[in-house]
């Protein structure tokens, strides 16, 4: 595990940011999108390498079998926010996938002028902060966590890397009113019904995909499966970056769905 000094939060245009995730700001900004480009946001641990695999599997599960045993998933779809851009322009896939964490304010403007198609995923507040918490426990390259009543109320107090977490699905949610190429989707959504989810995705990026392919994209995005899948589940990075003695990348499977039902992030969305 590293023993670098954990990076300190810094305000930069007005939301907690660390320098790893600032340093390439022009370049980020600047970066020449494809009509075809596909981007996928969230609020960290929000379901980001989740609804990425589920993508990559969609484009290219049938037609490139070696690229799914052979390229982890972050080459595959690369960081935005972090050397993304670089990795971005090296992509020989149509369409590239890219994912970020960047609030909506900070998206590059040519995503919109080339009017990208980007896939938007919320999660359950509660259940975010659990899991951003566990991460920033295992990973070197965000700041200490610290004891879960501390973490707590700088969860509350938006003190944390990307900022406040009511400001990015708020945000993204009102972008979603006056760009038509935003899916909206939810976690908890896609936790109890995977399949209908998965069409909804189709549905919005154009796809046609056979039953029985479906159904061997459902079943390789299982939990169980991405845990223990080399390509899918950080492990890359165990020992220098991400201390999986602490937590794994992937951590647990959706408990309860029912009981966190999205219902009332949608009430507080539409006000």
């Amino acid at each position: 595990m590293s023993t670098k000094p954990r990076p300190e939060l810094f305000d930069f245009h007005g939301v907690p940011m660390v320098q790893a995730f600032t340093d390439n700001w022009e370049n980020i900004q600047k970066f020449k999108t494809r009509s075809d480009d596909i981007l996928i946001a969230t609020y960290p641990k929000a379901g980001t390498t989740w609804v990425s695999y589920i993508l990559d599997l969609l484009y290219f599960g049938q037609t490139d079998l070696e690229r799914q045993t052979s390229i982890p998933i972050f080459k595959r779809v690369p960081f935005l926010d972090y050397n993304g851009v670089d990795l971005a322009n090296k992509l020989p896939t149509s369409p590239r996938l890219i994912k970020t964490h960047y609030p909506v304010q900070f998206v590059p403007e040519s995503f919109w002028k080339q009017n990208c198609k980007i896939v938007y995923v919320a999660r359950n507040a509660k259940d975010n902060m659990v899991s951003y918490y566990h991460f920033d426990r295992m990973t070197a390259g965000q700041p200490a966590a610290g004891e879960w009543s501390e973490y707590f109320q700088r969860f509350l107090d938006a003190k944390l890397t990307w900022g406040s977490w009511y400001d990015h699905v708020n945000g993204w949610w009102q972008k979603k009113k006056t760009y038509s190429n935003l899916h909206y989707m939810f976690f908890e959504d896609l936790s109890e019904n995977t399949e209908r989810e998965i069409d909804r995705l189709c549905d919005f990026l154009g796809l046609s995909v056979s039953p029985d392919f479906k159904q061997q994209v459902m079943s390789q995005v299982q939990f169980e499966k991405m845990k223990n899948n080399k390509m899918t589940n950080y492990s890359q990075f165990e020992g220098t970056v991400m201390d999986f003695t602490v937590s794994p990348f992937i951590r647990k499977v959706m408990q309860e769905v029912k009981e966190k039902s999205p219902t009332m992030l949608y009430s507080k969305l539409q006000k």
